[in-house]
């Protein structure tokens, strides 16, 4: 099995796991390259105890054949790594070195167990789906996608801005908040959960519209199709606004007409057969615990 390692720091804490993690690979004859950046922080510090290839770009992936791609770090460093794998489908687990966790779910007390799995081909594919953002103007480069969601936020003023949504064309609300996110099944555990919204199973073809501080009250999260096509007009009193896909963010002006889809291709994480999302949602959240005693 080809596996590329890619992470965007290294920690002092974190140096006896990454070393684990390699000594582990090497054993099970596991053929292992690494993220160019990450490999230069790597060199002083840790011992490869088999040569490692190397990983530098996009296209990389289209010349070689990977199995997956493991991320150390947290839930962000996911969403940074579907920006270096794009469409080519290669799976991607997740090793927590973070803190929550949703998407990274493999805890680093569990990095040998979970290669032996592996090894022994005892895991699935779970296909998330993605947002697409289009816009009038140029934004976002070639990297016009988000995993977790996609939103609209104030900038440089405490004053609200109005956001004018459509859902295929067909007028939804004028939104007088602090900003909209529009999210994915995945993105629904992020920042729509900490701004009200519901959280959705992953697969069940929605997107959730959560508005952030809305003005009026009687204004709620809603959940739609994601065969939909949502379309947003933003203005203010301010020149300029937020646009954000996950982690990364760009300033637009009210000439930005901008709508979200369903992206074309989805990205594939590694989902061990002994953790389902419920338990994933009991773990992180602490639901059915009392810890008053504690």
């Amino acid at each position: 099995m080809q596996v590329v390692i890619y992470s965007q720091k290294l920690k002092e804490k974190d140096i006896p796991t990454v070393q684990h993690l390699f000594d582990v690979l090497a054993e099970a004859g596991f053929s292992t390259y690494v993220y160019e950046p990450y490999l230069e922080m790597l060199r002083p510090h840790i011992r490869f105890p088999r040569e490692v290839g190397i990983v530098s770009s996009y296209h990389d992936f289209g010349i070689k054949k990977f199995d997956m791609i493991f991320t150390l770090g947290g839930d962000g460093t996911i969403l940074k790594v579907i920006t270096l794998v794009r469409d080519r489908g290669i799976p991607i687990l997740g090793i927590n070195l973070g803190r929550l966790g949703f998407l990274a779910r493999v805890e680093k007390s569990l990095v040998e167990k979970t290669v032996g799995e592996l090894k022994r081909g005892r895991y699935e594919l779970e296909a998330r789906s993605m947002l697409y953002l289009e816009s009038n103007k140029p934004l976002f480069d070639q990297l016009p996608y988000a995993l977790n969601d996609c939103t609209l936020l104030k900038r440089d003023t405490s004053s609200m801005i109005t956001i004018h949504t459509y859902i295929n064309g067909a007028y939804l609300n004028s939104y007088w908040a602090d900003g909209i996110i529009v999210s994915t099944p995945t993105g629904s555990t992020g920042y729509s959960l900490s701004c009200g919204g519901p959280i959705i199973f992953p697969g069940s073809g929605n997107f959730v519209i959560t508005p952030v501080a809305p003005h009026n009250l009687n204004v709620r999260p809603i959940v739609i199709s994601d065969d939909s096509i949502v379309t947003f007009e933003v203005e203010g009193r301010a020149e300029n606004f937020l646009c954000t896909l996950d982690s990364r963010f760009e300033t637009i002006d009210s000439g930005y007409q901008l709508a979200v889809r369903k992206n074309d291709f989805p990205i594939q994480l590694v989902k061990l057969t002994n953790i389902s999302f419920m338990d994933t949602l009991r773990g992180k959240l602490n639901w059915g615990e009392d810890r008053r005693n504690h």
